[in-house]
């Protein structure tokens, strides 16, 4: 078989030919590349000249420990080490714990070992000869729904045109803005609000600004979102939750190219790139009345849809990696999926779309030790049901059953914690210290918080 067609390419670092030969014989039945070494000089330099997904070190050689190995190598550069000894020790045991060593095996090593670590092999054999993630703007998606959406974005950002971005809630709609924003060699911030996050009665002074006294607390003048934007692009999120008297000043300000603060009376000039976002039908947003027609007439200049997870379940693997990596360069870490991971990842719904994804991964890597396994079940989620009610598995924490009853509850009412807290039975205060929480654990993002201003005025 020539060696273009190995699966993965294994070092097996052990002076006993025996060994050597059994490890070589069971990886090629894999198709694996096997290369052997029975010194620490001779495995120093292979390790230098060539890049091996799997190492399996023997502790007893004749120059030294197998463990200095470890120490004198480039691990970014290999994947998976394994030790295999004959005599094994506390003292052995508790180094190679401290090591990046993803198993201690004691000769003699039984197949279905051997078989895990091939299969491991092999899937990273995979992920290096597969081409790199073809993203923009921080999104990534070799689909051709996302190629699609790429260029879609690419064309319209040199454009001073309105956007209007749907997609469901964890789909990148703010991504897709500020990759918007960055081709669109505007000189100006990028300024992202979450329209159903800030107070109906405040969000027309955060976005237009107010003068000193327009209003009780008003103690000076502010500029809003509008002005600190200025020469750049303004990201409004969840548009459909911007309350109907904002609706028609935001139309004549996008219609005038100018504002005037709340309480003032001086018009202000100003030049901002609109880009909207929704998680709802934007047409039967209309018709319901939760957004004016002449309004989405406006914003609908160029609209973008942003494909649900699984809709483009090629990228999850894809994704899941790319996380994985992030987390492992953040970390100084070198984890990797177990085998078979990918696959069961690739299998899931995925209902919070990129986000959940992004969530389940970095759980997976804080609860777990070694590879990172995936459990058969949902990731973390209660079953839900499409009448708004929701079903806790049996074994669920109290803290999570908690934790999904309050972010569902958000969900159903579009984020609005006011009425979340009212159908709750708690402060928006509560509401919000929860989700300090949950983000702090990396449970949610900074979009599912809200915007900080729109609390200011939350009480106990």
């Amino acid at each position: 078989m020539p060696v273009s067609a190995a699966a993965g390419h294994v070092l097996v670092v052990d002076d006993n030919p025996e060994f050597q030969s059994l490890v070589a014989e069971f990886a090629r039945l894999s198709r694996c590349k096997v290369t052997c070494a029975a010194t620490l000089r001779a495995a120093r330099q292979l390790a230098a000249d060539d890049e091996f997904d799997l190492l399996m070190v023997d502790l007893d050689l004749p120059d030294g420990n197998g463990l200095d190995l470890i120490a004198d190598i480039d691990l970014t550069a290999h994947g998976q080490i394994a030790i295999v000894t004959g005599h094994p020790s506390i003292e052995t045991a508790a180094r190679a714990v401290r090591s990046p060593v993803v198993e201690y095996l004691v000769k003699p090593v039984g197949t279905d070992a051997l078989a895990r670590l091939i299969e491991g092999a092999q899937q990273r054999a995979e992920s290096r000869r597969a081409p790199p993630p073809r993203g923009l703007g921080g999104m990534i998606g070799q689909t051709p729904v996302m190629q699609g959406l790429f260029e879609q974005i690419r064309r319209v950002a040199p454009l001073d045109v309105c956007v209007l971005v749907h997609g469901e809630s964890g789909t990148g709609k703010e991504l897709v803005a500020r990759a918007l924003h960055d081709l669109s060699n505007r000189s100006g911030r990028f300024v992202a609000v979450n329209c159903g996050a800030i107070a109906p009665d405040l969000l027309s002074s955060q976005l237009f600004g107010h003068e000193r006294g327009a209003f009780t607390g008003a103690l000076q003048s502010h500029a809003g979102f509008f002005e600190q934007a200025e020469g750049g692009t303004l990201f409004l999120d969840e548009i459909t939750e911007m309350p109907p008297a904002a609706q028609v000043y935001l139309l004549r300000v996008l219609e005038s190219r100018a504002l005037t603060r709340v309480g003032g009376t001086r018009e202000i000039a100003v030049d901002v790139r609109i880009v909207a976002g929704t998680n709802r039908d934007p047409q039967q947003a209309v018709a319901d009345g939760a957004l004016r027609a002449d309004l989405y007439y406006r914003l609908i200049e160029f609209p973008l849809s942003v494909p649900p997870l699984r809709e483009r379940r090629e990228d999850i693997a894809g994704l899941a990696q790319y996380f994985l990596d992030r987390l492992n360069e953040r970390y100084r870490t070198q984890r990797v999926f177990a085998p078979g991971a990918l696959r069961m990842l690739s299998e899931r719904p995925w209902p919070g779309n990129v986000r959940e994804l992004r969530h389940a991964v970095q759980r997976y890597y804080i609860l777990g030790d070694g590879p990172i396994e995936v459990d058969a079940g949902p990731a973390f989620r209660p079953v839900e049901d499409g009448d708004g009610t929701v079903r806790f598995r049996v074994g669920m924490t109290f803290d999570d059953i908690e934790r999904e009853m309050l972010l569902k509850t958000l969900a159903y009412y579009n984020n609005n914690k006011r009425q979340a807290a009212r159908a709750l039975g708690i402060t928006t205060k509560t509401i919000y210290n929860r989700l300090l929480r949950y983000r702090s654990l990396g449970l949610i993002d900074d979009a599912q918080l809200g915007t900080p201003i729109a609390d200011e005025a939350l009480v106990d």
